[in-house]
């Protein structure tokens, strides 16, 4: 063999390495097994979708569902925004600029009436969980945040019912009062 020829077969040997590895990462916009539908958010500042999971928080995911197909959440603003920490939405209000002073404190108005908090799904970058007023993770109604970092403090207190798999670059640049354009949902 030559020396070109082998140091071919090493490049080949190398890229044929990186390749099989690169198959082996889920690419960002891959689900998890056993996530549902994907919620699309298309705000002020761009896209951000993220999967949902049905088996653990099945009330959960479908009351977000039910408000996105209802045009709940379009037009609200992000009533919450805290760098390093999370973004949250779901309160009407946040509609009405003047009411600025109110916003996180009104929702769909219907708690979900169960806290499906699972040891299985964790409060990492990238997680979607319900917010809640008090005490009482039943009484849950239709806020949502996503985690800006990992936050284990928050585990066994909150649902986490989704995950961010695009769009984490535009819900760590998100502000308080930046607005919700669209919510959808992809089945």
């Amino acid at each position: 063999m030559t020396r070109s020829t082998i140091r071919a077969a090493a490049v080949a040997a190398v890229c044929g390495g990186a390749l099989l590895a690169a198959a082996a990462i889920p690419s960002a916009q891959q689900k998890s097994p056993g996530a549902g539908a994907i919620v699309v958010l298309d705000t002020a500042k761009g896209v951000i979708e993220f999967e949902t999971y049905p088996e653990e928080a099945p009330k959960t995911v479908a009351r977000v569902l039910e408000l996105i197909r209802k045009n709940f959440y379009n037009g609200q603003r992000f009533h919450r925004a805290e760098p390093k920490f999370v973004v949250q939405i779901g309160d009407p209000q946040s509609r009405n600029m003047q009411m600025i002073d109110w916003w996180g404190r009104s929702g769909f108005g219907k708690p979900i009436g169960v806290a499906e908090i699972t040891k299985k799904r964790r409060h990492v970058r990238g997680a979607v969980a319900m917010g809640y007023a008090g005490t009482d993770p039943k009484m849950a109604d239709s806020h949502f945040y996503i985690t800006l970092a990992n936050r284990p403090d928050l585990d066994g207190r909150y649902t986490v019912f989704g995950r961010v798999i695009t769009g984490m670059a535009v819900a760590d640049r998100l502000q308080k009062g930046d607005m919700l354009k669209k919510a959808s949902v992809k089945e």
